[in-house]
């Protein structure tokens, strides 16, 4: 998958999509194989850090992970106010579980991660994303496919995060209409679904495609964008549904006196970002709205 360009210098394409691509210099390849499930590389490149590609699309990079991680986790959690009890589908390299467990409401975390290696060569390469959250007592480690699980759980959660790959591969059944149904019935009263939904810019009928499920299924059905260096494309999506209709505009007083009263210390995530997050531009909006 690496390219010599010059001698002593490699690259590696990104081959999400069909129109366009872009190269990351590899500065070290720490680990190479192919999976049960999927294509793996883990390599250094000097701008992004330690980097973990599946099937040719980034993951996962050392200096921008902190931004997916927390938007993810603390948008739907803060909105909540108080959430015990979590699922998150994918995921593997811990980091929407560590930002998770900064919450002191939280009880138990369950992660259910269908590949264990991207578990185990995370934990080696990548230490400091997971940060010992899968050591922590309140998370539960469940090795299966998510599909599987949600379908036959008996949990149920007040936030699911489907921390998934891009519709390719294994992460293809994450974005159906049986799975997203499975995730309604585990919820709570209230509770929350967030999915990772592609760059709408790029992958607008994956967004729509999604939404359109979410309006059948819930009383709500939205989405809110952030923005990660490492995902070229525009800003990313992330999906948002449930049948709490007041849940995604909670109070920007209220949401700054919860963060405040968390002492969470963020990087990127703000109770004024949150807010501002949900704020669509007129490309994304009509994506959303026009879904069905």
């Amino acid at each position: 998958m690496t390219h010599e360009t010059s001698p002593g210098e490699s690259w590696i394409d990104e081959t999400l999509h069909d129109d366009f691509r872009f190269r990351i210099k590899v500065q070290r390849v720490l680990h190479e194989s192919r999976t049960e499930h999927q294509h793996l590389i883990i390599f250094d490149n000097e701008t992004f850090g330690r980097t973990m590609m599946l099937d040719g699309v980034v993951q996962l990079c050392e200096r921008d992970e902190f931004i997916y991680h927390e938007m993810m986790a603390h948008v739907p959690l803060f909105a909540l106010g108080s959430p015990r009890n979590a699922l998150i589908v994918g995921g593997g390299d811990g980091g929407v579980l560590r930002e998770v467990l900064k919450h002191r409401s939280i009880e138990r975390a369950t992660l259910c991660e269908i590949d264990r290696s991207v578990i185990d060569l995370c934990s080696e390469h990548f230490p400091f994303i997971s940060n010992g959250a899968f050591d922590d007592d309140r998370s539960q480690i469940v090795i299966s496919d998510g599909t599987k699980f949600v379908a036959e759980t008996a949990e149920r959660f007040d936030v699911i995060l489907v921390d998934s790959t891009d519709p390719i591969g294994p992460g293809k059944v994450l974005f159906t209409r049986e799975f997203y149904a499975d995730c309604a019935r585990c919820l709570k009263p209230g509770g929350v679904l967030v999915t990772q939904n592609g760059l709408p810019f790029v992958q607008g009928p994956e967004l729509e495609q999604s939404l359109g499920h979410f309006k059948s299924l819930f009383k709500d059905a939205w989405a809110y964008l952030i923005t990660t260096p490492s995902y070229v494309g525009g800003p990313m999506a992330l999906g948002w549904a449930s049948d709490d209709t007041a849940l995604r505009q909670v109070d920007l007083g209220e949401l700054a006196a919860r963060f405040a009263r968390s002492d969470i210390q963020m990087r990127c995530y703000s109770p004024d970002v949150h807010a501002g997050a949900f704020a669509l531009p007129g490309y994304v909006r009509r994506l959303v709205e026009g879904a069905a």
